[in-house]
């Protein structure tokens, strides 16, 4: 199944994908885009110029499980776009992929702009492996 995961943000957005074979997690961009439903549209886009049969949106829960305001908003935007694509969305707990996205660029020595520029696509990356890992140990796929 081609699977797509967002890194949903308020300025950059990421957004990775894996083919139908579900072993390699891949970063496709970033999308910049400050406007909640411009960012919502040009997901949108980019699923179906994917062929994504799922969408897995990352959900930032807080460290202790809780709901926090950035969870919400990347609730709401996975309900929105729902409404534009033919596939499943889900949401799929994110916490610290950033941060592990940030060490894994730290280990690449990737700085500055460039850092800046694929922060967002590595955190997608990571979420879908996530995912996938979750989807390869369970039968509940």
């Amino acid at each position: 199944m081609i699977i797509m995961s967002v890194d949903f943000g308020d300025s950059r957005t990421g957004i990775a994908v894996c083919g139908k074979s579900e072993m390699i997690a891949s970063p496709v961009c970033v999308i910049s885009e400050k406007d909640f439903n411009k960012c919502i549209e040009k997901t949108a886009v980019l699923a179906k110029e994917q062929r994504a049969e799922e969408i897995v949106v990352g959900y930032p829960k807080n460290m202790n499980g809780t709901i926090g305001v950035r969870a919400e908003k990347c609730r709401l935007f996975s309900e929105e776009l729902s409404k534009l694509v033919d596939c499943p969305v889900k949401l799929w707990d994110e916490r610290c992929t950033t941060v592990s996205a940030h060490n894994a660029l730290n280990v690449t020595n990737t700085r500055g702009k460039k850092r800046k520029a694929v922060v967002d696509a590595v955190a997608a990356v990571i979420i879908l492996e996530s995912y996938l890992d979750y989807r390869r140990n369970t039968s509940a796929t």
